[in-house]
């Protein structure tokens, strides 16, 4: 068994890398093809790109300071959307369990009978309502004047 190697002459760039004369002269019939700057119009991209990358947190920065409100405005819808949407897993998996449902809706119709007898039956009960819901707004939107 016998195996032959070939060796083929390498050529030092002036940048430091090695290739062979094929690919040296691949590369500059690429060049060529392309217009012969490819080199610069790359170097010139990466530089572009390395300044952008490199003023990306200053950008960040000042887009949030611009837009600050409108930001937090759509976090807190998309908050409140998930929100909800937790909630109403939960509710549903409590719904599942099997005597806890009619024990709430128990519990729900007792308040509202509850709530008849004390302030809708008779007219005295509904004006002492009317008093506590004048003042709750009161205390929470601010004494009329």
């Amino acid at each position: 068994m016998e195996t032959e190697y070939k060796t083929e002459p390498m050529l030092l760039e002036p940048d430091g890398s090695v290739t062979t004369p094929e690919a040296a002269t691949q590369s500059d019939s690429a060049d060529s093809y392309l217009g012969g700057g490819t080199s610069q119009q790359v170097q010139q991209v990466l530089d572009k790109v390395s300044e952008l990358l490199g003023d990306l947190p200053e950008y960040v920065t000042d887009f949030f300071k611009e837009y600050q409100r409108p930001i937090i405005t759509v976090g807190l819808i998309f908050a409140s959307i998930i929100s909800v949407k937790l909630v109403l897993a939960i509710l549903g998996a409590i719904n599942e369990i099997p005597l806890l449902s009619p024990t709430f809706e128990l519990i729900g119709l007792t308040y509202s009978g509850w709530f008849v007898y004390r302030y809708l039956l008779r007219a005295s009960n509904r004006q002492e309502l009317v008093e506590d819901i004048n003042t709750l707004k009161d205390q929470v939107l601010g004494k009329r004047a």
